[in-house]
């Protein structure tokens, strides 16, 4: 019998130069640069630039991309007529799924997946979000500003007004951080898809449906009922104690591949401290210290930290975000990766086909149908 690695985990079925992940460490790399130096540095831009191309542009390079991706943000009359047909109670990751599935068919992204797609998807899914959340308020689509960076212009969508550079900074820098992670779910299903030779629309549709799962995408809205819940510092204790007895799992905590802290985990705390209400802030950081102590107390041997999550909730909270734009804000940064890895599959493709186990029965006899008799109730 063949050995199975349930969830493909150890499994390595594609190189990259996007990047990489030492979860021993606690170390993420993009195309050779370290999370924190471009984090503190670099913009989203930059970044995208960077997965897109591989490498950092110059200002030159820069001063086009962002031209580029501030002309594809506007998005066809059939899009919005598509999202405004939607109930105004619709999960907004459904609304996504859909939207970018209508700029697929709007827009024919034919031939080779391109980096031009790229931008198209990049830039049009803020569009899509906000678009949606206006909508379900009784408000009009405002038109997106070129003036406005990527992230600045996301937050003038759905407000309507200029976001002040503190806000901006913190959701770029979130952004940044969030862009790519290795062979994730989402990206796995990307790559699966294009290597059907797909379209890249195609490929972006999927790897949303990917991330709406609460196992991928869905955590940072959790994080945030489970602050809530405790209430206030002084509750930490006691109800997480009460959560761990029940055999519940703490949010925020944990990851299939970091055996340390996530870096982005370490970044986005500083950030939270600048951007959140600072009762908000003590309270995440003394859920923090206990549930890290009680899980290495109970489960030594798991290696269980805090993982990008945690602190992502607390800054999208401190930005201004409604809860259930979460994952939709994850996917409008995580987009850029998706796109990224859709376009190095390409270059060296091979359909992604593997094999599975049978574990069914063999040697039944078939009867026609006017012969079975009815099977009694289990």
């Amino acid at each position: 019998m063949a050995q199975i690695a349930k969830g493909l985990e150890g499994v390595v079925v594609s190189d990259t130069a996007l990047s990489h992940i030492d979860g021993e460490r606690g170390r993420l790399i993009y195309s050779g640069y370290d999370i924190a130096d471009l984090a503190h540095g670099a913009t989203f831009e930059e970044v995208a630039h960077l997965l897109w191309l591989g490498h950092l542009p110059d200002e030159a390079e820069l001063a086009e991309l962002k031209a580029k991706l501030a002309g594809f943000r506007e998005l066809p009359a059939a899009v919005v007529d598509t999202i405004r047909a939607l109930p105004k109670t619709a999960e907004p990751m459904d609304v996504v799924r859909t939207g970018v599935s209508a700029l697929g068919a709007a827009q024919r992204f034919s031939g080779p997946a391109s980096v031009e797609h790229a931008m198209v998807l990049t830039a049009s899914m803020p569009s899509i979000v906000a678009a949606f959340d206006r909508l379900r308020r009784g408000l009009e689509p405002v038109a997106p500003r070129s003036d406005l960076n990527h992230a600045g212009n996301y937050l003038y969508l759905l407000s309507g007004e200029v976001p002040s550079e503190q806000r901006t900074r913190a959701l770029d820098t979130y952004l940044t951080l969030t862009a790519d992670h290795g062979l994730n779910a989402s990206t796995f299903t990307a790559r699966v898809i294009a290597s059907t030779l797909s379209d890249m629309g195609s490929a972006v549709v999927g790897a949303i449906g990917a991330l709406k799962g609460p196992l991928h995408g869905g955590a940072p809205a959790l994080v945030l009922d489970m602050l809530r819940s405790i209430g206030k510092p002084e509750n930490a204790e006691a109800w997480l104690t009460a959560a761990l007895d029940r055999g519940e799992r703490l949010m925020g905590f944990g990851h299939r591949v970091y055996k340390a802290e996530d870096p982005r985990a370490r970044v986005l705390r500083s950030l939270a401290e600048r951007t959140s209400e600072i009762d908000f802030f003590k309270l995440a950081v003394r859920v923090e210290d206990l549930a890290l102590k009680m899980l290495h107390e109970r489960k030594p041997d798991r290696k269980l930290y805090t993982n990008v999550e945690f602190y992502s909730a607390a800054v999208m909270h401190g930005v201004g975000l409604p809860d259930d734009l979460f994952t939709p804000t994850f996917a409008v940064s995580r987009v850029t990766g998706w796109t990224a890895h859709v376009i190095e599959q390409l270059k060296d493709n091979r359909l992604i086909r593997p094999a599975s186990e049978y574990v069914g029965p063999v040697g039944l006899t078939f009867v026609p149908l006017e012969r079975r008799s009815t099977r009694a109730p289990a």
